[in-house]
């Protein structure tokens, strides 16, 4: 099962990496929200630790819609699902793959919003960026494995094709939540109270979303064919 994920994840990477519009979108994207936000700032005048964070992940929580909508549109938009579901593979290979794909890109795309945060919003990395990297590595987990549950759910019929962003926002709350808690850090001199609850908080949804995505994917991937 390993090698069909790794399969599917780099055959997802290697074609959106070589298209490279979807991904430009959602780097696009991501940048244009964290200067439009710099804009809100006095000329001269520093955005607080905590508020950089908030939109760094904003950021980063619309870029993953189009990630997952890209990447579960591959096979849409060449009639290859079935070709998926007809491998000698467990179905939830395909969840991991693609989960694993847009963990991947994005990183990628958080990678580029970082040096953007710094630069438009007046930021400063802190010497405490270690437990900052800590909350995005987790964060980034729940974030892929729940993008890609529901990615899988908003494809197949055009009245479904925005349910992705509909239900993903209030269902990464506390992931979020933890995020711009711990990230705040990363732009300080001082970790905010409570960064270590917060870090549970994030391991506990991820482990949530994982076995939510192993129980469920096959029924949603699978559901129409």
């Amino acid at each position: 099962m390993l090698k069909a994920v790794w399969a599917i994840a780099r055959k997802d990477l290697r074609l959106t990496l070589a298209r490279g519009s979807g991904l430009a979108q959602a780097l696009l994207l991501g940048l244009l929200l964290l200067f439009v936000f710099s804009l809100s700032q006095q000329v001269g005048e520093t955005m607080s630790p905590q508020g950089a964070a908030a939109i760094f992940w904003l950021a980063s929580a619309f870029c993953q819609v189009l990630v997952f909508n890209m990447l579960y549109g591959l096979e849409e938009v060449n009639g290859a699902r079935g070709g998926l579901l007809l491998m000698p593979w467990p179905v939830q290979a395909v969840w991991l793959g693609k989960s694993l794909a847009g963990l991947v890109l994005l990183l990628l795309a958080q990678a580029v919003f970082l040096p953007a945060a710094v630069v438009f919003l007046g930021q400063q990395i802190s010497p405490l960026w270690s437990w900052a990297l800590c909350a995005v590595l987790l964060v980034d987990v729940g974030m892929a494995a729940l993008g890609s549950l529901l990615g899988a759910l908003s494809q197949g019929q055009a009245a479904r094709e925005s349910l992705l962003g509909i239900v993903l926002f209030p269902l990464l709350a506390p992931l979020l939540l933890a995020g711009i808690r711990v990230g705040a850090g990363g732009f300080a001199d001082a970790l905010p109270e409570g960064v270590t609850s917060w870090l549970g908080v994030a391991a506990a949804f991820d482990a949530l979303f994982l076995g939510a995505g192993i129980a469920l994917f096959g029924f949603i991937y699978a559901g129409e064919e």
